[in-house]
């Protein structure tokens, strides 16, 4: 150990020269000196301690040291090489330092319990988390102290100590489980319980709040829409499916409404989506705060929005529908310009027309459909015979579909006349269907469908381009032709205009393209725009239907339309009704300060007409001059029309 040879360590040596020599032989490290060595010693002997000393060696070696001081004099000193122990004591505090810090930067809690259900230990994190007191929970304390204590913090609401311990103890003899503990804070902690090999427990304690408030937030988007935070169709059917088992088992009525906005897609079109998405909030708001307490109001998708309504039926649907129409017909400005919006409903009652929900819903769609039918803007509960008409719509909408490619179209054209001067100025084209079984279909049945369904665009060229081809045949007459304001939507309509023109060498003077305020209120910024495009080609614009929808002036002032057309049902009224005489006489009037000509449509018999002349209207259009013909036709109607001029 000290380097030394037998002959250096011979009895009577002192001490003081064993130190020496073994120091000279480099048995010590360099930190020790001789002196210091032997007073060291000295002290221990005269103090008669025998706790050891440690030395460090120069080879790495530590040797502990003891002088036991003897009774009769002198001492006995033993010398023991401790670097293998002292290797193994650092290494198992080591161990115990890694286990500690580990234990404690855990961020769950963590607790083991013996048999007894006394702590053996526990980290910080777990004191933390339920704020207990470190120096209640230690080693040795039982879980009933330890939960009477966290009960008196008021860590665990609507519970004694008492019955938190018991109802513990019982889980546990149940075995290994999870529990859920629902904090005093609104926290929720996640115990999992572990059975130890020789007895006890090992509990993990960790806080899934924020993870049960995520999966709370995802199962309620799940079912609710993420723009205005009503109910999604998901949940909707849900609700309705509880609603009907209540129609079903305890009687009573539950109303189904649904809800389509009027001219959203303009909103969106003319102010941009963030606009519309205001809108629909502004909806769904008007619609939350207009329904009971334990009615349900949902958004279907894009303006489409409904609403359960339990009490007495259809009353109750029928007066929250007159009220929602009347508030959501009057909705505030966006981006400081007042809009044309409003809200058709349809309304189906449950038992009276049935309780599948499925059915339910095609019910209260199919008169949704009617409401709008009725002009938008109003509401309409289902009946029986709706059913049938969708089958017969469906039915005429897949022959519609066909019908352009089977020729089945044709145009007539109605004679326009010169009040002043009773000239011949053109005819309108009117689109004809001639279906091989159900004959000539009222244009008032097919154009609608073929408006919703697109079909219009295709159909409307085809007329264009037949008009224009037709009317170059004519001597010095106009066309007229009629454009859905769907086909203002579709690109390309000035295109499309140009070459029906040029295909037929028609000069665009001779054409005059009718529009409806519909046309203008979907978009009347863009739709004046293409308007302003068609005038540059040379074509005539004129205003139909005036007197009849939302009748804006504004419309007047946009654009300088060639021609007013006074719709027909003021004129066949004339002689019945006040209001309509003072709406032509006020129409003609206007044209006259504006230097618009004004047609009076639906001319029939010879009173109405001196009365729209004497109303100064300057043009007529009806079955008194003529009633439409097919284009062979015509030839023998300016013939005709010529004739009665001259007699005149």
């Amino acid at each position: 150990m000290y380097r030394l040879s037998p002959e250096e360590a011979k009895p009577g040596t002192h001490l003081g020269e064993l130190i020496e020599r073994s120091m000279a032989n480099g048995a010590f490290s360099s930190e020790y000196s001789p002196r210091h060595l032997l007073e060291a010693a000295s002290a221990r002997i005269a103090d008669r301690n025998s706790s050891p000393i440690r030395r460090r060696m120069s080879n790495g070696t530590t040797i502990s040291v003891r002088y036991c001081a003897l009774a009769e004099g002198g001492f006995v000193a033993t010398y023991e090489d401790i670097t293998e122990r002292e290797h193994a004591v650092e290494q198992l505090s080591e161990q115990y330092r890694r286990f500690d810090a580990a234990l404690n930067n855990m961020s769950q809690g963590l607790c083991m319990l013996d048999s007894s259900l006394r702590v053996i230990v526990c980290n910080r994190r777990y004191i933390e988390m339920y704020g207990l007191s470190p120096e209640l929970v230690k080693p040795g304390v039982s879980m009933r102290e330890i939960m009477e204590h966290s009960c008196e913090l008021g860590i665990h609401p609507n519970t004694t100590a008492a019955r938190l311990y018991a109802d513990y103890v019982e889980r546990l003899r149940e075995g290994e489980h999870t529990l859920h503990r629902y904090l005093g804070d609104g926290r929720i902690i996640k115990l999992n319980h572990k059975r130890m090999e020789h007895g006890g427990w090992v509990v993990t304690y960790e806080d899934v709040t924020e993870r049960h408030k995520a999966q709370a937030r995802v199962a309620h988007m799940a079912r609710h829409d993420s723009l205005t935070d009503l109910p999604n169709r998901t949940l909707f059917r849900e609700k309705m499916g509880e609603g009907l088992n209540q129609v079903a088992i305890a009687g009573g009525a539950m109303a189904v409404l649904c809800f389509d906005l009027d001219n959203f897609k303009t909103v969106n079109d003319r102010l941009g989506h963030a606009a519309g998405d205001r809108l629909l909030r502004w909806v769904a708001a008007r619609l939350q705060e207009n329904v009971g307490e334990h009615d349900t109001v949902a958004r279907l998708g894009g303006d489409e929005f409904a609403v359960l309504q339990r009490g007495p039926q259809p009353q109750s649907a029928e007066r929250l529908a007159r009220r929602l129409v009347e508030i959501i017909g009057h909705p505030p400005p966006l981006e400081n310009q007042s809009i044309h919006v409003g809200v058709s409903v349809g309304i189906a009652i449950a038992p009276d027309h049935g309780l599948d929900a499925d059915e339910l819903m095609k019910c209260a769609d199919l008169a949704l459909y009617q409401a709008k039918a009725k002009g938008r803007g109003a509401y309409q509960l289902f009946e029986p015979k709706m059913e049938e008409e969708a089958r017969s719509r469906h039915a005429l909408e897949h022959d519609l579909r066909g019908a352009l490619e089977a020729r089945e179209f044709h145009l007539a054209f109605q004679p326009q006349v010169r009040l002043d001067t009773t000239e011949l100025t053109g005819f309108e084209a009117l689109l004809r269907w001639k279906h091989p079984s159900r004959g000539l279909v009222p244009p008032a049945e097919f154009i609608p469908i073929a408006e919703e369904n697109g079909l219009i665009v295709p159909i409307g060229e085809w007329v264009l381009r037949t008009a224009c081809a037709t009317a170059a045949t004519w001597p010095d007459l106009t066309v007229a032709v009629n454009l859905s304001p769907v086909q203002f939507r579709s690109r390309g309509l000035v295109t499309m205009v140009t070459s029906a023109l040029a295909e037929a060498g028609l000069p665009p003077h001779r054409l005059e393209l009718e529009v409806t305020e519909t046309a203008l209120l979907d978009d009347s910024e863009a739709t004046i725009e293409i308007l302003h495009q068609l005038r540059a080609l040379g074509v005539r614009v004129s205003l139909d239907d005036f007197g009849v929808g939302y009748s804006s002036l504004s419309y007047l002032r946009k654009f300088p339309f060639d021609r007013i057309k006074i719709d027909r049902s003021f004129v066949g009224t004339l002689g019945e009704s006040p209001e309509s005489v003072a709406i032509v006489r006020t129409i003609a009037s206007l044209g006259s300060v504006l230097g618009v000509e004004t047609t009076a449509e639906g001319v029939e018999t010879i009173e109405q007409l001196d009365f729209v002349r004497e109303c100064g209207c300057t043009a007529v259009q009806g079955y008194y001059f003529g009633k439409p013909c097919p284009a062979a036709e015509v030839g023998r109607m300016i013939e005709t029309l010529s004739a009665v001029r001259r007699v005149a």
